[in-house]
């Protein structure tokens, strides 16, 4: 075998590197969060990411993981004996169940199987029924199944209901789907650093809306460190109620850059073409896909051959070839297998990692026409190409 095996990123988080993004934190090390040459880079990456949102809405960033901006948009929009409904379909829509339980906070759900999107009808039917809610949790893409949901009509749903907020983790939907914020009605929607902007784990993002800003006014639960309200105040200033991550502040600042540079539209439209080719790919080889409706741009969920663990193949991948694909979570692990397709990915990227998979999976022992996977990609690829 040969001596060199360059490990690749194909997982929904942390994803590849934006270098031009990591190039520009390397000479900002020492760059002091007080300063006026930090206020300016920080509003100008606050409208950065407005244009990335595609939104006019404020948007905020955090120090931490999109998990801290989602247990914030639990503390900072709801009083103790009030009420939320939840739409979850995977491991990331329980994680608003287990924020909920974790601040006492009665929590309405409506669950769908993993690889199906949320009901949404049946939240409808839920809103008009049990309510009332102070907020709707759920999400744009749910990254363990690879499944979209559809938030346009649950926003437009909610829009009904001054008093209830719709809160939206779009941690792996920014930046590989079309989300209308104003006009679907999506008051929080929450986004992470380590996916489509193409940089390191460590900052969170969300955008408010007038109605969810009023809503916060009135919120009782406990915060502190999430405090919305405060650090709307401070951003407005080019600086954060606490110590920034300013090395990271830097970078999404590059990589907001670059993105604009791309064009939005070809940003999620690169996603769009990866996603679907591997579906076809996937198909070729003759794998079923997990996510048989509404599949997501994010990432790919493929179904392991029958007989065969997931994690054999995750584990041929990474040891053979340095490809990092993620396996299934929860009940899922064993089962699935996910590629994912935001960040600093091409298509050439794709023809690579079904290459290996094909070569991954003869060894295996599982019967492969070698070339199929990669000749879907190259037709899906010739089926966009100017």
């Amino acid at each position: 075998m040969p001596g060199i095996i360059k490990e690749r990123l194909f997982t929904p988080g942390p994803t590849p590197l934006l270098m031009e993004a990591q190039a520009r934190t390397l000479t900002a090390a020492n760059v002091h969060h007080r300063t006026e040459a930090f206020r300016k880079i920080m509003t100008e990456t606050l409208e950065l990411l407005k244009y990335y949102y595609d939104t006019k809405n404020d948007v905020l960033i955090f120090a931490s993981s999109g998990t801290g901006a989602m247990e914030g948009s639990l503390t900072n929009l709801v009083s103790p004996g009030e009420r939320v409904l939840v739409g979850t379909a995977g491991k990331f829509g329980e994680r608003w169940l287990g924020l909920a339980q974790a601040y006492r906070i009665e929590a309405v759900k409506v669950e769908s199987p993993y690889g199906q999107p949320v009901n949404i009808k049946e939240m409808k039917e839920k809103l008009a029924s049990d309510g009332p809610f102070r907020a709707v949790y759920i999400q744009a893409t749910e990254t363990s199944t690879a499944v979209m949901n559809d938030v346009r009509t649950l926003g437009e749903a909610v829009k009904n209901y001054p008093e209830t907020a719709l809160v939206v983790d779009a941690i792996t939907g920014l930046g590989t789907s079309n989300l209308r914020i104003e006009e679907w009605g999506l008051d929080v929607v929450i986004g992470g650093s380590q996916k489509a902007v193409m940089i390191p784990p460590g900052l969170a993002f969300a955008s408010f809306s007038e109605k969810a800003w009023g809503l916060i006014a009135k919120a009782k639960l406990p915060h502190y460190y999430f405090d919305f309200a405060k650090e709307r105040k401070n951003q407005a200033k080019g600086e954060t109620a606490y110590t920034p991550a300013t090395t990271l502040i830097i970078s999404l600042n590059a990589a907001l850059e670059y993105i604009k540079k791309l064009g939005r539209e070809n940003l999620i439209a690169n996603a769009a073409l990866l996603a679907e080719a591997s579906r076809a790919a996937a198909q070729a080889l003759g794998l079923k896909l997990f996510a048989a409706s509404s599949p997501a741009n994010a990432a790919t969920a493929i179904c392991a051959p029958a007989g065969m663990d997931s994690g054999a193949i995750v584990k041929e991948l990474r040891t053979r070839f340095g490809a990092v694909v993620a396996n299934g979570q929860g009940s899922m692990k064993g089962q699935i297998f996910r590629l994912a397709h935001l960040g600093y990915y091409d298509i050439a990227d794709l023809f690579a990692v079904f290459a290996a998979l094909e070569i991954a999976l003869l060894k295996l022992g599982q019967k492969v026409e070698l070339g199929s996977g990669v000749r879907a990609v190259e037709e899906a690829y010739l089926r966009h190409a100017a």
